[in-house]
């Protein structure tokens, strides 16, 4: 899949008469053009093209009309489906001369999350919960017009045209979340849900990747249940002539709050093993006093920098544990604890179940 910036001198219909020189000499190339999209508000076009490489596609928007791409990633047709509903062009602009296609790319993401209790459950209690859970997220997504780009146990990524759609389903969600789990366990019950928004080819290597790396990483760090991004929220002021989003409900994220997560995850991914790293460095690597640092992060996360960074290798622990990624000695030096008492300590504090008895109930 290609992306064009295109100027605002640009309509739909010289897209398609674009498109139209593409197909003329894309044989040439070995190339096989099989749709666009177009976002006029935005000035940008999205090429779908099965190409041997980068160069034939290149080359054949050179020799036929000299706009060449301005980037170009490799895609699966199945997941561009998923995410934009359709590899082909529509039906409805078969009959047209010129088949104009007036269709953004532009897609709003949502990304589900919910926490493990579901794990630490017998398993037939297990599997009524979960069928409960998927049950009505299924129903919810299907209601306000959500497609699932992929899924599993604890987690939905999915793709929706309308931001008041997203907005409203994830609401939802949210509400019949109490109804369908466990009531002898509330303090375990968490459902969190993030939407963020993006087009598909960005600098990054994968579909929606930014969109998708924000979305995941507010459902890992923010504190509250439902967050959304400051361009989300305009878009959904901006779609219901005006009316806000309620901020006791959703967690508007501003500009300067997503810079500073995106940041944050950025190094912690880096360091985050490294059993030496100490609150020092991250202030000094995110360029705040250690003050400053805290006090963001407890706005952001609820939690202190300390505690940040324990509960990032706890969770990455659970992960490893899961894949059997050899034992728990291992997953907690590996995962930067300097004692594996203290780690069993810690995993106790954090998932209400020693990592051996996690083990011996769910992995063996």
């Amino acid at each position: 899949m290609d992306r064009h910036n295109v100027s605002d001198a640009v309509t739909a219909e010289i897209i398609a008469q674009i498109h139209q020189e593409d197909l003329k000499i894309e044989h040439n190339y070995g190339c096989r053009g099989m749709t666009y999209w177009f976002d006029e508000e935005r000035k940008t076009a999205f090429c779908l093209i099965e190409a041997p490489n980068e160069k034939a596609i290149k080359d054949m928007h050179k020799a036929a009309h000299g706009d060449v791409p301005h980037r170009i990633i490799e895609v699966d047709k199945t997941i561009v489906e998923s995410f934009l509903g359709r590899i082909e062009d529509p039906e409805k602009s078969q009959d047209t001369d010129l088949n104009i296609i007036n269709d953004p790319a532009f897609r709003l993401l949502m990304v589900i999350e919910t926490s493990n209790y579901l794990d630490r459950l017998e398993a037939n209690q297990y599997t009524i919960f979960t069928q409960k859970f998927h049950n009505n997220v299924s129903k919810r997504l299907q209601q306000f017009n959500g497609n699932i780009v992929k899924k599993d146990n604890n987690n939905y990524l999915v793709s929706f045209k309308s931001v008041t759609d997203a907005v409203l389903c994830a609401q939802k969600i949210q509400f019949q979340f109490k109804y369908v789990t466990p009531k002898f366990d509330p303090s375990s019950r968490k459902l969190k849900i993030a939407l963020s928004s993006g087009t598909p080819v960005t600098n990054k290597d994968n579909l929606f990747e930014d969109a998708i790396t924000l979305a995941s990483h507010m459902c890992d760090v923010i504190q509250d249940p439902f967050a959304i991004t400051s361009e989300v929220n305009a878009l959904y002021e901006s779609e219901n002539r005006h009316a806000t989003i309620d901020k006791e409900l959703v967690r508007v994220l501003s500009v300067s709050d997503e810079k500073f997560l995106i940041h944050l995850m950025d190094y912690t991914e880096k360091v985050w093993n490294n059993p030496d790293f100490n609150v020092s460095d991250f202030s000094k690597a995110l360029g705040y006093s250690k003050s400053q640092l805290n006090r963001k992060l407890k706005k952001l996360t609820g939690q202190s920098p300390n505690a940040f960074i324990k509960e990032f290798r706890l969770h990455k622990a659970l992960q490893l544990l899961r894949k059997q990624h050899g034992n728990i000695s291992e997953i907690a030096y590996e995962t930067g604890f300097n004692s594996a008492t203290y780690f069993s300590k810690c995993f106790l504090d954090k998932y209400h179940i020693l990592p051996s008895k996690y083990i011996q109930q769910h992995i063996i």
